[in-house]
């Protein structure tokens, strides 16, 4: 941390647009990462990556932490604003500045670190997934405080990309019958989830229901997966103290 500066700084680097629904209901994502993983007396700055706004560049050593949310857009697209993130997150990893990514994130980080992302082999993942823990993975400090590290999670997923291949160095840490790399590290700055720990089922559902309406998939496919989600809760809470865990260090 720099000299003379006690308060945490953390960024959210937004993948998306905030929809109708969200901004009425919870004011934005930037409220709902925000409750996810801020905490008192931090300071949190928002950087709409998707509407090329990005952290100047002689500004990163101040932050502590950066977040990079999910996005409707492909992670392995050459869009200017795809490539000039993946730039950003190269540079700090080489910083090695905590970043923590989900979904698109997990995925851009990826990329831009030397893995394999593309379309899942398998199609959409949507609903409440459980996660499996690797036991003999590398010890991870954010798990530490939960006591006895937890077979499987719960997660709420919404993706039809995925991780093929993770970056030289990384490690997988959690994975699913579905998707194989669910959840992956590299030493003790970089975190990619492919879940969503922020979501609520509430969120999840209006999402599904905007994807229908795109024709992104079929009202039988999601009329199945509304049901399903009347019978899981997801451990909202546990991965949120994961995540907060990674991001402070602790």
């Amino acid at each position: 941390m720099e000299v003379g500066r006690s308060e945490k700084r953390y960024a959210l680097l937004l993948a998306a647009k905030d929809s109708e629904y969200v901004k009425k209901v919870y004011g934005g994502y930037f409220n709902v990462f925000l409750a996810a993983f801020g905490e008192e007396g931090e300071r949190w700055d928002l950087y709409r990556v998707i509407d090329e706004e990005f952290p100047d560049v002689n500004d990163l050593h101040n932050y502590d932490g950066f977040v990079v949310s999910g996005s409707p857009s492909d992670a392995y697209g050459n869009d200017y604003w795809i490539l000039k993130l993946c730039f950003l997150l190269q540079t700090l990893d080489a910083m090695e500045k905590k970043v923590l990514g989900i979904c698109f994130g997990h995925q851009v980080l990826c990329r831009a670190l030397g893995g394999k992302v593309g379309k899942s082999y398998t199609g959409w993942d949507v609903g409440i997934r459980k996660l499996s823990i690797m036991k003999d993975a590398a010890p991870c400090f954010f798990l530490d405080d939960l006591g006895e590290t937890p077979a499987s999670l719960s997660i709420i997923e919404i993706h039809q990309d995925e991780v093929y291949e993770v970056p030289l160095g990384a490690e997988v840490i959690a994975f699913s019958e579905k998707t194989g790399v669910e959840m992956f590290t590299i030493g003790d700055h970089i975190l990619g989830i492919q879940g969503h720990p922020e979501y609520s089922k509430d969120i999840l559902q209006n999402l599904i229901d905007r994807l229908v309406n795109m024709d992104a998939f079929e009202r039988g496919f999601a009329d199945k997966v509304k049901f399903g989600l009347h019978a899981a809760e997801p451990d909202r809470k546990c991965l949120q103290r994961i995540c907060r865990n990674f991001l402070k260090g602790r």
